[in-house]
């Protein structure tokens, strides 16, 4: 099966009754019982449950100063930033990706993780958690030193060839990126491109099917910094609801999810502080 990577607006509304459907209500500041009460459940069922997974976006690592996507600083307000992850500019001027992408992706081994990569890294350690499904590229949950990571939208550890296949790493890319320079391969002078999933392309099959493999097994789904709605990674805490199974939404905006989340809390930072323990 081809998966492209595409982005909605749409709601969803249209899924069948059957799925399970709840109202709660995102918290917000000046409810305090409300919220450990909401917390200690959340933490209960994390003990009990028999198969918890991770579902991250872009919002988790504004904490180690990378910016989203869609939020109030989100990389999506600035001029043409639409066109930084779109094949069909990149075959057109694969310049503009790398100029725009300098200061984002090629300084990547400079960030450090933050508060949400490492209170995953400890569920992981301790055992409550299985596995983490994320959209991001930017390497800091196995930085922070999760070992089960999923990565629905590639990675720019190698980049290739387009033309002739070659294989370069990513610490050799960036190197001529922050010469201010567009990367050719020195063998064909082909257009180089890293292994992330651009707007229009497949996304990476064995990721993705392996993805929505997990989101059915799970009894228990954390979806944490994402606005759920590039397309069809969205679609996988979705999954985790079709097979009966319980997501919680932390977002500091709603979400097209937020009427099956289980529970919604709406800081990240607080949320984790509290699983940290």
């Amino acid at each position: 099966m081809i998966w492209l990577i595409i982005t909605v607006s749409t709601s969803y509304h249209n899924e069948k009754s059957a799925v399970k459907r709840y109202h709660p209500k995102r918290l917000v500041k000046g409810q305090p019982e409300k919220y450990y009460k909401k917390m200690n459940e959340l933490i209960e069922l994390i003990k009990s449950a028999e198969y918890v997974t991770c579902f991250t976006g872009a919002g988790v690592s504004t904490f180690s100063g990378i910016r989203d996507f869609r939020g109030q600083n989100g990389l999506y307000n600035d001029p043409d930033a639409d066109k930084i992850f779109d094949l069909n500019y990149f075959m057109h001027d694969p310049s503009f990706y790398y100029r725009k992408s300098k200061n984002f992706i090629y300084v990547l081994d400079q960030k450090s993780p933050g508060i949400v990569h490492k209170m995953l890294a400890g569920l992981e350690h301790d055992g409550y958690l299985k596995a983490i499904i994320t959209q991001n590229i930017d390497l800091l949950h196995q930085k922070a030193g999760s070992k089960n990571v999923i990565e629905v939208h590639g990675s720019p550890m190698k980049h290739h060839c387009l033309s002739c296949g070659s294989e370069w790493g990513y610490e050799d890319i960036a190197v001529i990126v922050q010469r201010d320079e567009t990367p050719k391969c020195d063998k064909c002078g082909g257009i180089i491109k890293p292994d992330i999933t651009f707007f229009g392309e497949s996304l990476p099959a064995e990721a993705i099917d392996e993805a929505f493999n997990l989101a059915a097994k799970s009894d228990l789904m954390l979806v944490l910094g994402s606005s759920l709605v590039v397309q069809p990674a969205a679609s996988i805490p979705l999954q985790t609801v079709r097979a009966g199974g319980k997501i919680v939404i932390v977002n500091n905006m709603s979400t097209p999810l937020d009427s099956h989340a289980w529970k919604l809390f709406p800081d990240l930072e607080s949320f984790s502080r509290e699983l940290q323990v």
